[in-house]
């Protein structure tokens, strides 16, 4: 047979498969984006009095982050329904035919992937946070009806009034409800300062927040030289208002990676602790290559069932191992944010251990 025509069967074969991908993959996004939404807005919308144009505004901006999110599961759904289809159809013993090998066959399949993840990683980092930042501006302004909390969603360099009350916030921690460098600048009816309170270290517990290593300083009219005194733990109060700046989204959802880098020399040079900010800016390249990881282990569970409902049975298995990365990735960022792992380890270790895996089951396949 003509090596020329044998190479053009085999182009036809990759296109053909191609498409049966993306039209998988399109698909299984659809449902996954959809799923999501509508769990989302029954949990956070359904019962609160907020107009249909501000809810589709809000997820309008938020349809990129879903989409990234999904990514991965949907390769995977669409690489376990390729291969199934395939082999459920017996196209899949006609290819091996041809000398085409299960790894051959799922080449197109991978390679589509990996072109996917490069666009979506580059969509990430230059207009996800363009669309959070918008995202967040209508949520505090238009839902949650908190304008000032919104210069917050940076979690650095944080200024914010309360009353007579002024203060200033170095860094921002909100997931672990945790402060450094807070200084309070207390104001009395004729906006002259009276108090002013600095601490290393805040820990954010509702309306009580814990100061650690701090100072006080008083200014009275009666002496003409503040009094300052020094404290090692000191507990106020603040005001409901004031408690609702822990809820502000994590700055590396709204900083690119060049921004979050710059970011993080910076608050490493001021002495701030920067672990959670490196932990997800190592995530951010990590993620990209969730996708080829997932759906490399779906591979070998889509060739394994050719009778009837084998194809939802592969699909199910498929899921179960989603999951349990899921799991495995999560459980690493958190021991990477504690400080248990080196956030390097801590953000790849997942990929390698779950696509070793994979490769080790792809090799004990007959085929």
């Amino acid at each position: 047979m003509n090596i020329s025509y044998i190479n053009f069967v085999l182009q036809i074969l990759d296109k053909y498969v191609i498409k049966i991908f993306l039209l998988f993959f399109v698909l299984g996004l659809v449902v996954f984006v959809s799923i999501f939404l509508a769990v989302d807005f029954m949990s956070n919308f359904l019962q609160k009095d907020v107009s249909t144009l501000i809810v589709l505004k809000y997820y309008a901006f938020q349809l990129p982050t879903i989409i990234y999110q999904m990514f991965p599961m949907a390769s995977l759904l669409a690489t376990v329904f390729t291969l199934s289809t395939l082999n459920k159809s017996n196209e899949l013993v006609a290819m091996f035919s041809l000398s085409y090998s299960l790894a051959r066959v799922s080449a197109p399949i991978l390679t589509t992937i990996a072109i996917l993840s490069s666009v979506m990683f580059w969509v990430n980092d230059r207009i996800i946070p363009q669309f959070n930042k918008k995202k967040n501006y209508i949520y505090f302004f238009e839902i949650a009806k908190k304008p000032n909390l919104y210069s917050m969603v940076k979690t650095n360099k944080i200024w914010y009034r309360s009353d007579n009350i002024l203060f200033n916030i170095k860094t921002l921690n909100a997931a672990e409800k945790k402060a450094q460098g807070l200084t309070l600048y207390y104001f009395n009816t004729s906006w002259d300062l009276v108090q002013l309170i600095t601490a290393k270290e805040v820990l954010m517990n509702n309306e009580n927040w814990r100061l650690k290593q701090g100072q006080i300083t008083l200014f009275t009219k009666d002496s003409s030289f503040p009094l300052t005194k020094s404290f090692s733990e000191k507990s106020i109060t603040m005001d409901e208002d004031i408690a609702d700046i822990q809820t502000p989204a994590h700055s590396s959802d709204v900083l690119s990676l060049r921004e979050l880098d710059k970011f993080i020399d910076k608050n490493k040079e001021a002495g701030l602790d920067t672990l959670n900010y490196e932990v997800d800016y190592q995530g951010k390249f990590s993620f990209a290559f969730a996708a080829f990881v997932m759906s490399l282990m779906g591979i070998p569970f889509s060739v394994t069932h050719q009778r009837s409902g084998g194809t939802m049975i592969n699909a199910g298995k498929s899921l179960g191992l989603a999951f349990m990365y899921w799991a495995f990735y999560s459980s690493m960022m958190t021991l990477g944010k504690h400080g248990a792992i080196p956030p390097l380890l801590a953000v790849w270790i997942p990929n390698f251990v779950m696509g070793g895996l994979a490769f080790m089951l792809l090799i004990r396949l007959k085929k």
